[in-house]
């Protein structure tokens, strides 16, 4: 039986491996077969800024398989919106689409999963 699953990403792309720890979660959810959304609130937003590389850092850079989202069957993805404005983002600024949520529409959301992973 599938279930609605919502993670939650709140933390900066290079703050430890909170996006790329999300995007795992993301991957083995929709390879059981559930109904996965992915939201990118605060900083995390950055995470889906065009022309992010982590290889600079050192590490893998985990921000190209972000692109691959929809071959997995993860296509609900969204920001916050206040997130973009205070970071002056727009969705072209994204290197996936993405779809703004206002607080509001971030608490509908939430109402209609049945579980929640907050990173």
């Amino acid at each position: 039986m599938s279930e609605n699953i919502l993670v939650i990403n709140h933390t900066a792309p290079f703050d430890g491996a909170h996006i790329r720890e999300g995007l795992d979660m993301a991957l083995i959810f929709a390879a059981l077969d559930q109904n996965i959304s992915w939201l990118f609130k605060g900083p995390a937003v950055l995470a889906l800024k065009q022309g992010n590389d982590a290889s600079t850092l050192g590490i893998k850079n985990y921000f190209k398989q972000l692109k691959t989202l929809e071959i997995y069957d993860v296509e609900q993805v969204y920001v916050c919106a206040e997130a973009m404005k205070r970071f002056a983002l727009t969705p072209d600024d994204l290197n996936i689409d993405a779809q703004l949520l206002s607080v509001d529409e971030q608490q509908a959301l939430l109402s209609q999963q049945s579980k929640v992973v907050s990173l």
